[in-house]
């Protein structure tokens, strides 16, 4: 299975997108959140994502550079739909205020030929804590983060290899979800900066870690793999050079500061 890295910025960057990422399998895909708007069509096609074989979209919570991609993407899939070019459905997972604020997004600002599809062959599949489903024939368990800004979700799925992938959200990860996270053998955490830079960034304002939080919770929960996404884009150029040398003080596993559209075997 391949991991895609689509976006790796927080919510204001412009150099960068803002993250999201696709877990693929056997030429199917399933797409973690969208960024915050329609460049998520062209990360698509740099990456070699084709729309059509999208079925399964998981959008981990409201914030703007997370869910509005996912208007685009109703959009252009049911467009398709109505052409002819998109074969099955489309199932969009999250919680059920989210699902109730996709649609009306949607409904106020796509025309209605695409709209009728939502609640047909777009379907809102409202998950609750602990609640597993079976993507790219995975288990999936989503779990609710705890967060205290906007409800948000995040999973874990048990790959084909056998090895337990994690996403704890854009926000720091909560003890309360051990039960969901302990064993992960991939953790993708968000490091909005560098420690250094805290009070620069002031990351703690907005619920947020650094490169070193991050690194000590992974080293801490024995995680083998550690991806850091979420970040500010002043560093680009030297982003993966100086995360990885903070990380290396507090992590001794396989530590990963993507680009866009980096990929991995997982």
């Amino acid at each position: 299975m391949k991991l895609t890295i689509l976006g790796t910025g927080n919510a204001t960057v412009s150099e960068c997108y803002n993250t999201c990422y696709a877990i693929s399998d056997e030429g199917k895909h399933f797409l973690v959140d969208a960024g915050g708007g329609n460049r998520i069509l062209k990360v698509l096609k740099d990456t070699g994502i084709d729309m059509n074989d999208i079925h399964d979209i998981f959008v981990t919570h409201e914030h703007v550079d997370h869910v509005l991609g996912i208007i685009w993407l109703v959009r252009m899939i049911g467009q398709r739909m109505n052409q002819g070019k998109y074969e099955g459905d489309l199932r969009i997972y999250c919680h059920e205020e989210l699902a109730e604020k996709i649609q009306a997004i949607a409904n106020m600002t796509i025309q209605q030929k695409v709209c009728k599809h939502m609640g047909e062959r777009i379907q809102f599949d409202v998950v609750k804590d602990g609640d597993s489903r079976t993507i790219l024939g995975c288990p999936v368990t989503f779990f609710d983060i705890g967060s205290t800004k906007a409800k948000q979700f995040g999973f874990t799925m048990q790959l084909k290899s056998g090895k337990k992938f994690t996403c704890v959200g854009d926000e720091p990860y909560n003890e309360v979800d051990y039960k969901y996270v302990k064993g992960s053998d991939w953790l993708l955490h968000e490091a909005f900066c560098l420690f250094g830079e805290a009070d620069k960034f002031k990351p703690y304002e907005k619920h947020h870690s650094t490169v070193k939080e991050a690194c000590q919770l992974a080293e801490e929960l024995g995680v083998p793999n550690l991806l850091l996404y979420h970040t500010e884009e002043t560093h680009l150029a030297e982003r993966k050079k100086l995360y990885t040398e903070e990380g290396r003080q507090y992590y001794h596993g396989n530590l990963y500061v993507p680009d866009d559209l980096e990929t991995f075997e997982i």
